[in-house]
């Protein structure tokens, strides 16, 4: 049964689904792109990303990479990977990498691939690619604004 509330033309869009969906087994995601930290941030960040043991079946450790786009979809940066205790020391880029299953963390300096300096406040993208399939969220950089007096 589908109750409709009316609030207008907006009610017209407005439902309650059958409880029957809501009891639909869902399976958990074999790759899981999680928003990046902080959300503004300026002037670094980190982005987690979770492969599924689903994803190594027989063995198999799927090729990663993440890379950060402006909005022009242009690459303009791409993340290492931070070790367990979070140190960015002789982190490897994200491009291209073998990786195992299991829960990641990496992390964004804020700087251009380029050497340009570091990212202009905006709008950036981040994509990962789990053995060519892609994954994408939104991401703000932002200067901290302080009050002068």
């Amino acid at each position: 049964m589908v109750r409709w509330a009316w609030a207008g033309w907006l009610g017209l869009l407005v439902g309650v689904g059958t409880p029957v969906a809501a009891q639909a087994n869902v399976d958990p995601p074999r790759v899981e792109l999680k928003e990046n930290y902080p959300n503004p941030f300026f002037p670094t960040t980190t982005i987690p990303f979770l492969i599924s043991q689903d994803v190594c079946a027989k063995g198999h450790q799927p090729v990663v990479s993440l890379k950060i786009y402006n909005v022009l979809v242009q690459v303009v940066a791409i993340p290492v990977l931070t070790n367990a205790s979070g140190s960015r020391t002789g982190g490897e880029r994200l491009d291209s990498l073998r990786l195992r299953c299991g829960e990641y963390h990496a992390f964004w300096d804020g700087k251009y691939l380029d050497g340009r300096g570091e990212a202009t406040p905006g709008i950036y993208y981040y994509q990962l690619t789990v053995d060519g399939e892609r994954f994408t969220r939104k991401m703000v950089a932002q200067k901290n604004v302080t009050s002068q007096h």
